[in-house]
């Protein structure tokens, strides 16, 4: 009877020490096993092929493949794939990327462990776990305007301190072209100048320096 109750757990992060604590907290709830770890996305992608888990904690920033690009492959591949990113990043753009390419949970890794066997409990029964203050983050992504892909590469110069000239350069594209995305980019982010749309966007997540 315990066996057919019992959680098969995927662990995937690229820190050994944070996989070890997680596998020890899991392994101590009786109805939960940890099966298997992983270290990257890629790892990930062929031990969820072999043992597919009943629910996996993905984080989302590992070499090699990182967790959006697994999550994405696994839940194409495996309809019924139940993921729970598990990230010390709570940046709206994290967010939304993770729950975007099919995780139904998302936790904070300064999570206490109960929270931890609640949200897998949840998402193993087929529920979303979001918590309150992810979820705020969440609907404030949803109500930012898309950047598109030129313009996200436009801003990811601005984030490198390029002027207009150099990222036409570049882009290979007019300067002209350059200073429509800009101010496309500073209308979307709701700012009035480069350098608060290069800070509001290292704050979402959007671009890292």
């Amino acid at each position: 009877m315990s066996q057919s109750t019992n959680i098969r757990v995927l662990i995937v992060d690229d820190h050994s020490i944070i996989r070890q604590g997680l596998a020890t907290i899991i392994n101590r709830d009786p109805e939960m096993t940890v099966i298997a770890q992983a270290e990257d996305g890629q790892q990930a992608i062929n031990l969820f092929r072999e043992y597919q888990p009943d629910v996996t904690l993905m984080d989302l920033r590992m070499p090699q493949m990182a967790g959006v690009e697994a999550i994405s492959t696994i839940c194409a591949e495996f309809k019924s794939a139940r993921i729970i990113v598990l990230t010390t990043y709570n940046s709206d753009e994290d967010i939304y990327r993770g729950l975007h390419a099919g995780a139904q949970g998302y936790l904070l890794k300064d999570a206490k462990p109960n929270e931890l066997l609640t949200a897998i409990r949840t998402v193993h029964r087929g529920q979303k776990y979001i918590p309150l203050e992810v979820g705020a983050k969440l609907v404030q992504r949803m109500s930012n305007p898309e950047l598109s892909e030129r313009e996200l590469e436009v801003l990811r110069s601005m984030a490198q301190g390029m002027s207009n000239s150099d990222i036409a350069t570049a882009l290979s594209i007019g300067e002209s072209t350059v200073k429509s995305h800009v101010n496309r980019i500073l209308s979307k982010l709701g700012v009035n100048d480069r350098t608060q749309a290069v800070i509001v966007a290292v704050k979402r997540g959007i671009v890292s320096l």
